[in-house]
């Protein structure tokens, strides 16, 4: 377990050491955990190019590999991801120690035992070479599951769940030059991604299998548990295409009447099938408002939106990133020929 190899490590790295008792594993001692000045994210401050590249897909778009990278180490189960910069990706991901065990029927409003592990937040460099590994969960704590990710330029936003449907999450945030997960509010269900509206200061976060959205003020007081946040609004997805996973923030375009958009990708499960999918998505609605069908497998048959994924522009073209397997993970990243 690479969490048996913290050690005094902490002490030689060039970015901020963390406090708050937070374990984690350091790697590459000499090398930052994120390039300063902090860069901003692609997916939006390319958005105005995303989103006119993005309305040109249809179920006919062929994609092109471009690039395809292999992650250093285990990854447990990647849930979001984050490139910042060309030479940093950050992934969440989910370590299970006990798994869930479905019950015969429904207990306490969910289906299935609590389970146990750890959320990580892992760093890794350009070519996938791992540079720091945190576990930003506590031990033996409920909310071990953390989803898709989405960064704002300053902050990583994240959520901490318990694994299984209608239980609870806490919506946290991060810098990623020290990995300690700050708590900004408690939800009274489970939480499976976070978005940052930059532009209004909202937060959207998804719950189990993304039916519903919640909408937070994002400089909500974080309320000491028991006590849970109210949302300011909650929207039911009319969309049964996919279950979002990890979705990023686009912002507020000509093109959609300046509404707040953001990229969400994922998949579903229908009649012994696994289909996977992109959308643009209305922020306050979550209705899609463009939406395409990704047929594209992984080496090792995984659906290519299965778990995180990213997107920014290079060299004037859309591109998307994606790290669809489990434990041994690999980068695909793909361009619409």
């Amino acid at each position: 377990m690479l969490r048996a190899l913290t050690v005094l490590s902490l002490l030689f790295s060039k970015s901020p050491q963390p406090s708050g008792g937070l374990n984690i594993t350091i790697l590459q001692p000499d090398v930052p955990f994120v390039p300063h000045p902090h860069p901003l994210p692609g997916a939006a401050s390319d958005s105005k190019q995303i989103i006119r590249q993005f309305a040109e897909l249809d179920r006919s778009t062929k994609w092109k590999l471009v690039d395809k990278v292999q992650f250093e180490g285990d990854t447990y189960e990647p849930e979001g991801i984050v490139r910042i910069g060309n030479d940093r990706y950050f992934v969440s991901a989910g370590e299970y120690i006990v798994p869930t065990v479905k019950y015969n029927g429904t207990i306490n409003g969910t289906d299935r035992t609590a389970g146990e592990g750890f959320a990580h937040m892992i760093i890794f460099d350009g070519k996938g070479k791992r540079i720091a590994d945190a576990s930003i969960s506590q031990a033996k704590s409920l909310e071990y599951h953390n989803g898709g990710i989405d960064y704002d330029g300053t902050y990583i936003w994240a959520t901490l769940s318990q694994y299984r449907p209608n239980t609870t999450g806490t919506l946290v945030r991060m810098r990623p030059d020290t990995l300690v997960p700050e708590p900004i509010l408690s939800v009274a269900d489970h939480q499976g991604g976070a978005v940052h509206d930059t532009k209004s200061g909202a937060v959207v976060t998804l719950n189990w299998g993304s039916r519903k959205t919640s909408i937070w003020n994002g400089h909500d007081k974080h309320l000491a548990p028991p006590k849970f946040t109210q949302p300011r609004a909650v929207v039911r997805n009319p969309s049964s295409f996919i279950d979002y996973q990890d979705c990023k923030f686009l912002g507020r375009y000509e093109l959609y009447e300046t509404r707040p958009v953001m990229l969400c990708s994922g998949v579903a499960d229908l009649a012994n099938t696994r289909i996977g999918g992109i959308a643009i998505v209305d922020m306050e609605t979550m209705v899609p408002l463009h939406e395409v069908p990704v047929t594209l497998v992984s080496e090792h048959g995984a659906a290519m939106t299965k778990n995180p994924m990213d997107v920014a522009v290079v060299d004037g073209k859309m591109r998307l990133f994606f790290l669809p397997d489990e434990r041994n993970s690999t980068l695909y990243v793909y361009e619409a020929v």
